[in-house]
């Protein structure tokens, strides 16, 4: 079975981070172990949240898992809440990212079987710090440079349209061009990470989904469905979530992306069709049997 590490903070209320990537990822079938950086009452979008920072407690869980010998096939991180912790994700991978037998990177970016015992886990980052042209509460510059440099050293990034922008120094605005979303991704790709997967893309007014851009192959491809005319929290968290368990089992990088366009828009559905439904999150919890449906069918 193979080992995913993931990340960030706990949201006790909000469906999102890990209360969002523990049960998705283990739905998928594989493990799935946390490091949470912070514990919050609710996520950021409620008016009143409590934050207690875990930065402190990192670098003890870290020097507990080397004595255990802790290896992980998948390095995911998602929310940080600060610069220091980003440090703190680069030394995961460094410390525990050789899995023994891990799926080789490039294999799994391909959808090769190739395996190798010296391969290194999976870097995914979700660069989640912004959205809807500005950056999340609590953030600042300085942040954004301290996630531009630990997303130069990933090999997968899904940033949202936001997040690509301050990443690339590119202003921000809401709609571009498909020329001007392949220079966008280029420019991400050219700071490091092997694949770039565009979150919340919309090539039509209809359609919304993922592009997504291979530096090695200089190779773009999009996966769309029909948009449903609501916005909900989370759905970014579900994306990459899906998207990492994806690949860590083997799935080509296109395949990923179908996964996780389908099940997020299946969670969009279910929510918009729930007279009692949250207004801060997504029924993320009544597809779960359809994402378990997938991973024992057809895309195996």
């Amino acid at each position: 079975m193979k080992r995913i590490l993931t990340i960030q903070d706990i949201s006790c209320v909000g469906r999102c981070s890990l209360t969002v990537a523990l049960p998705i990822i283990s739905a998928m079938g594989v493990e799935t172990a946390v490091l949470p950086t912070a514990v919050l009452s609710t996520h950021t979008a409620f008016t009143h949240f409590t934050f207690r920072d875990l930065t402190e407690d990192i670098p003890g869980i870290e020097k507990a898992w080397e004595q255990e010998g802790i290896r992980f096939d998948a390095i995911y991180s998602g929310y940080l809440g600060s610069a220091r912790q980003t440090e703190l994700v680069a030394e995961c991978w460094e410390r525990f990212g050789a899995a023994s037998g891990a799926e080789n990177r490039t294999g799994a970016m391909n959808g090769k079987a190739e395996r190798s015992d010296a391969a290194r886990a999976l870097r995914f980052v979700d660069p989640a710090m912004a959205d809807n042209g500005r950056l999340y509460a609590g953030f600042d510059e300085a942040f954004v440079d301290a996630m531009r440099r630990l997303t130069s050293r990933a090999d997968v990034i899904v940033p949202n349209l936001t997040e690509a922008c301050l990443l690339s120094g590119i202003s921000y605005r809401e709609s571009f061009t498909d020329a001007e979303y392949r220079d966008l991704m280029k420019r991400l790709a050219d700071h490091g990470p092997e694949s770039v997967i565009l979150t919340g893309y919309a090539n039509s007014g209809t359609d919304i989904g993922a592009l997504a851009y291979r530096r090695d192959t200089d190779e773009f491809f999009s996966v769309t469905g029909e948009r449903i005319p609501v916005a909900y929290h989370g759905t970014g968290d579900i994306f990459a979530s899906v998207m990492v368990g994806a690949l860590a089992i083997g799935l080509d990088l296109e395949t990923a992306a179908r996964l996780a366009v389908d099940y997020d828009r299946l969670c969009i559905q279910k929510t918009a069709e729930d007279e009692n439904r949250r207004w801060y999150g997504v029924n993320f919890e009544e597809a779960l049997p359809w994402l378990v449906q997938q991973m024992n069918g057809d895309v195996k």
